[in-house]
């Protein structure tokens, strides 16, 4: 039993961090479907995470039998700038892997929270808990999209609650002009088997040790990750 905490693997390349995060990905998916017949992943966006899931793409897996959604989503639609979907479907959900059932965050409306509910909807379907998550980290100490001090942070902090929440961020130069998000939640965390944080750079390794200490987590929302008693979080960083 792996004991809870945040655990920080370092590397001397991103090219050592993506095979090794590839290969821990690719065991936890098998022994998924060979104990169940299935396997869920939640995947984040942004462009750390493009050489690991080109390489994941490459795997042999019994893809039909994964399912694969996103861990948050910038309010926009496919194929408009900033969009994690179609991030995820030109990295990711390319040729074997094409076969994984994909299931995104962006729904109709104008809002995240006029699309909530039909987001709701589709992780309904989701086969919880997760088998595994990539997430990543901004300089500001959030992920998926629980940023600090954002209006929606309290309920996708919820660990009874729904397992999708609309944000609105507070503009900064992390979050752009993209501050309409639907993210999981806390919630939709619990019980993962795998938990993983791919960070590049040393501004993030410096933000990932602030975060470690103690401190409001509204001011740097990654510490209810590294601070929860069941979920343990795995950094993979590089510089």
């Amino acid at each position: 039993m792996t004991e809870p905490g945040p655990r920080f693997h370092a590397f001397a390349d991103a090219a050592l961090a993506t095979g090794v995060l590839c290969a821990r990905l690719v065991k936890v998916l098998l022994e998924a479907v060979t104990r169940r017949g299935a396997a869920s992943l939640a995947v984040s966006g942004g462009s750390t995470p493009r050489a690991l899931y080109q390489q994941l793409a490459r795997e042999k897996l019994d893809w039909e039998k994964v399912t694969i959604v996103l861990a948050d989503e910038r309010w926009v639609e496919p194929g408009e700038a900033g969009s994690n979907e179609s991030f995820v479907r030109s990295t990711l959900l390319t040729g074997s892997a094409e076969k994984a059932r994909f299931i995104p965050l962006k729904a109709p409306g104008d809002t995240p929270v006029e699309g909530l509910e039909a987001v709701e909807a589709r992780l309904a379907d989701l086969p919880f808990p997760l088998d595994a998550a990539i997430l990543g980290m901004g300089s500001d100490g959030h992920t998926l999209s629980w940023f600090p001090h954002a209006e929606g942070l309290e309920n996708a902090l919820s660990e009874a609650g729904a397992r999708a929440a609309a944000i609105t961020a507070r503009k900064s130069a992390v979050t752009g002009d993209h501050l309409h998000r639907m993210t999981l939640t806390l919630a939709a965390l619990q019980g993962v088997s795998f938990c993983a944080l791919l960070i590049r750079g040393e501004d993030k390794r410096a933000s990932f040790e602030a975060a470690a200490l103690p401190g409001p987590v509204e001011d740097a929302p990654v510490r209810a990750l590294l601070t929860h008693e069941t979920i343990t979080l795995e950094a993979y960083w590089s510089p």
